[in-house]
């Protein structure tokens, strides 16, 4: 699978050319399925879900990008359905839109859903935004502990090697400064990456490269 992490979706010309390239073909060509889940464990998260799958959110373009199809893939509804329901769906798409929110109860979901096992042998572009993105790390530090998993654990998936510290510096976010990042990074056991809206991470076949029209910083262990 290929991998688009990035902070705030698909927000600037290197980043969709970054998605395209990926693809293999133009997104009006492509079908996509979006994943609201890490929404609802936010407060007014029913809402954030609802602008996300609607194309509503124009800060992070994401489901509004103009693609062939677009279907909702809710991972809280999959242990309450056979595979063979909704598993061809998924091997079938071209992208996975993985929305923000929490990123343990994504992570969470995620695995009691059976995707996380899934996700190694699909075609599809893995596309995150925020969490959805950070969801991907082996883990994401207490300082991003929101909802709580029954482990109490921070760890993640860790379908990647490094960590992401998203929205750098975004005028609505105070705490996300370099110089907490900084500090959330030496408590990391891993190489981690603090990037800003404008920045995003291509991983494929593990190797990684930054794409950004903004500001970024590597933080290496």
């Amino acid at each position: 699978m290929k991998y688009l992490l990035t902070s705030a979706g698909i927000k600037n010309d290197s980043i969709h050319n970054a998605l395209v390239e990926l693809l293999g073909k133009p997104i009006a060509e492509a079908s996509a399925l979006c994943i609201p889940t890490a929404s609802y464990a936010l407060p007014g998260g029913g809402a954030m879900a609802w602008g996300f799958i609607s194309g509503q959110e124009p800060s992070c373009p994401m489901c509004e990008l103009g693609w062939k199809s677009l279907g909702v893939l809710e991972l809280t509804a999959l242990p309450s359905l056979g595979r063979d329901h909704w598993v061809p769906s998924v091997q079938a798409t071209d992208v996975l839109l993985v929305n923000g929110g929490a990123p343990l109860y994504l992570s969470y979901w995620m695995q009691q859903s059976g995707l996380a096992d899934l996700l190694p042998s699909l075609r599809a572009v893995y596309v995150g935004l925020s969490a959805g993105s950070m969801v991907m790390a082996p883990n994401i530090g207490q300082d991003f502990v929101g909802w709580q998993p029954p482990s109490g654990s921070d760890e993640t998936l860790g379908v990647v090697d490094f960590a992401i510290f998203p929205h750098l510096d975004h005028e609505e976010l105070p705490w996300n400064t370099m110089a907490n990042a900084e500090k959330w990074a030496a408590g990391m056991p891993m190489t981690t990456y603090a990037i800003d809206d404008e920045t995003a991470i291509k991983v494929v076949d593990g190797v990684v490269e930054v794409v950004s029209e903004g500001h970024w910083r590597q933080f290496k262990r």
